[in-house]
């Protein structure tokens, strides 16, 4: 006879106190193996240190999650925005300054904090109708999807293989194993993996099993931020756009409770303590917001949970050598379904909000939101001796948030 103190997979999991640890515990790995792939890859690209770059993320998810009282299901990652900076920054003084530039992106997310908290929430989020927000995750979630077809195209056996797996136990299986698809997958395709030789152990047979992350302070200069630091412009615009992605996921109105002004301050404080210490920008994680989409398994503490084992695979060389080893393609195939699960989520705002598309004003900001996200646009804008870009998401959110307010309602 089942027990009445387990949730049925077929609802939300909103308390992880109603299940054993063994099954909270392997949500939160999950969610480590979901996010891994493309933390660690910032790091590679630009220098920094990767098991710094997984520990700020643990760290930077915790802080995330004390400000914004953990009530979101968040996880926080490297930031992807600020690469091109960083190694224009890093080849002219070194990474130290570029990290000085991202510490001060960090802060000026508190300075918006200020403004909503003086003017409050309600004059920001009227700038976010469901015809604005549902476009935007649509492309939150499209954007990622050539990053998922690179790493299937790796090996398409293996990521096919991944694939299937998490559909099978996403639609066929029954009991908690439903809710752990991309956990399965992730071991299935690997396995496979190993059966024809497609994993190199190489690493982890040279790495300790214990050690400190090679921590590196900050350093700051004008240049270096004035190159680094706006980018943060644009990255507040993706900020809220997560935060309403993870919200329509879960079904509830993150802008107001805890508030738009503590996610920006969790977010910001998050990337200005990891950068000081030698990490990358953090920011809230699409690739778990499909998990969630994926699972329902909704508890925050789930989040934290990750987190903490995020901080201990820093803290293990063996163990992050040992989760690097899983095949590119393999992640690549369980992909395709996470991110397209974000996309789909912008979609079912759309329909449950009547947004109705018989009216031009509704086809014309959605059109301008999601071809601009999605086409590759760039718009330059010069300050004097100051070039800056805005591109892709940010650019689609500023163009749908404008049109919205210039096109009369009908």
């Amino acid at each position: 006879m089942q027990s009445n103190t387990v949730p049925k997979v077929t609802e939300a999991i909103t308390d992880v106190n109603a299940l054993p640890w063994y099954k909270t515990a392997t949500l939160g790995i999950q969610h480590v193996f979901t996010m891994f792939g493309a933390t660690v890859l910032v790091p590679i690209i630009t220098g920094l240190d990767i098991s710094v770059a997984l520990f700020m993320a643990g760290v930077g998810t915790l802080i995330f999650h004390l400000i914004t009282r953990g009530k979101i299901p968040a996880f926080l990652g490297s930031s992807f925005a600020f690469i091109a900076p960083i190694l224009t920054v890093s080849a002219a003084s070194g990474l130290a300054y570029a990290q000085g530039g991202l510490v001060v992106a960090g802060l000026i997310y508190l300075l918006l904090s200020l403004l909503i908290s003086f003017f409050g929430v309600e004059k920001i989020i009227r700038f976010f109708p469901p015809v604005v927000t549902g476009p935007m995750i649509i492309v939150i979630g499209l954007k990622l999807a050539p990053t998922a077809i690179d790493m299937a195209s790796d090996n398409w056996a293996l990521a096919i293989v991944a694939f299937g797996i998490v559909t099978v136990v996403s639609v066929f299986a029954k009991g908690f194993i439903r809710v752990i698809p991309v956990i399965i997958g992730m071991t299935g395709g690997y396995l496979v993996a190993m059966l024809f030789g497609g994993v190199d152990f190489t690493l982890v047979k040279e790495a300790p099993l214990f050690g400190l992350p090679n921590f590196t302070m900050a350093r700051f200069s004008l240049e270096a931020v004035v190159v680094v630091a706006p980018i943060a412009l644009a990255t507040m615009v993706e900020h809220i756009g997560d935060v309403v992605a993870i919200g329509a996921t879960v079904d509830k109105d993150f802008l107001k409770d805890p508030g738009l002004n503590r996610t920006l301050v969790g977010d910001g404080i998050a990337t200005s303590v990891s950068a000081f210490f030698g990490g990358p920008a953090n920011t809230t994680y699409s690739e778990n917001t499909g998990v969630l989409a994926l699972t329902k398994a909704w508890d925050p503490r789930i989040m934290r949970l990750a987190a903490v084992i995020a901080i201990g695979l820093a803290m293990s060389p063996k163990l992050g050598a040992l989760i690097q080893t899983i095949p590119t393609a393999v992640i690549g195939g369980i992909s395709i379904i996470l991110f397209g699960m974000i996309g789909s989520i912008g979609a079912k705002s759309l329909i449950e909000n009547q947004v109705d598309f018989n009216l031009s004003r509704n086809l014309i900001i959605a059109a301008a939101i999601m071809v601009l996200g999605l086409g590759g646009a760039v718009m330059p804008i010069s300050f004097g001796t100051l070039n800056l870009e805005i591109a892709g998401m940010a650019l689609a959110a500023m163009a749908g948030i404008l049109l919205n307010i210039l096109l009369p309602a009908e």
